[in-house]
């Protein structure tokens, strides 16, 4: 599975690898991998692919789920689907509460005692999906954990994850993805060592002269 997203990913570019020549995050970190798996949404064989993914790592890890709760906004298409898939309900939660209307924060049915799995289609630094979670906890939900389509696997994420007592499974990771980039020419294994020494300390931006 992992190696098979990885592919998919790289196949519609919905993952940029660009050591030489760097992205910046919002948060001014250098980063020689940009994400971007909404496209997923669009390659009919690649968003079966990534659906069918979710919904088996759900089977196998969380078999006690009895909802699946999106992240907002890129979590709630494939939320939606795989809900399908599964033959469960479906919601989401915003990233704050509405101000206007009822002020929900979640939106879909979330009875306090439900066994609820979030899916979210990138774990980078976790936080987005950590405040998700607690919001739902918050409602009641018991929350089995995460289902996610990719993974930078940061230190900083394991740890917050860690500190929430929050397990998080995802579809691909970014050493399953290096290792397909590399076999398949998207770059050189002389690459990989900066690559990887970005993802251990992102704040360094030594790794760009490497």
């Amino acid at each position: 599975m992992k190696v098979q997203i990885a592919k998919d990913l790289l196949s519609i570019r919905a993952v940029f690898l660009r050591p030489e020549e760097p992205f910046t995050w919002a948060s001014g970190i250098k980063s020689p991998i940009y994400c971007d798996n909404r496209l997923t949404l669009s390659d009919i064989t690649v968003r079966d692919h990534v659906e069918q993914a979710l919904a088996q790592i759900i089977r196998e890890h969380y078999p006690q789920c009895e909802a699946v709760m999106g992240t907002s906004t890129a979590g709630i298409a494939h939320a939606a689907i795989v809900a399908t898939i599964l033959g469960l309900p479906m919601g989401y939660v915003r990233s704050g509460s509405k101000d206007h209307g009822r002020n929900n924060q979640i939106e879909g049915r979330c009875e306090p005692g439900t066994k609820v799995v979030v899916i979210e289609d990138l774990i980078s630094t976790a936080g987005s999906c950590v405040d998700v979670v607690e919001a739902l906890r918050s409602a009641g939900a018991e929350v089995l954990g995460i289902a996610s389509i990719f993974t930078y696997g940061m230190t900083k994420a394991d740890e917050r994850l860690a500190q929430h007592q929050v397990k998080n499974v995802s579809a691909s990771d970014y050493d399953t993805l290096l290792q397909v980039a590399a076999e398949e020419g998207y770059i050189s294994t002389q690459q990989i060592p900066a690559l990887l020494a970005f993802r251990a300390n992102p704040s360094d931006e030594s790794w760009i002269s490497r």
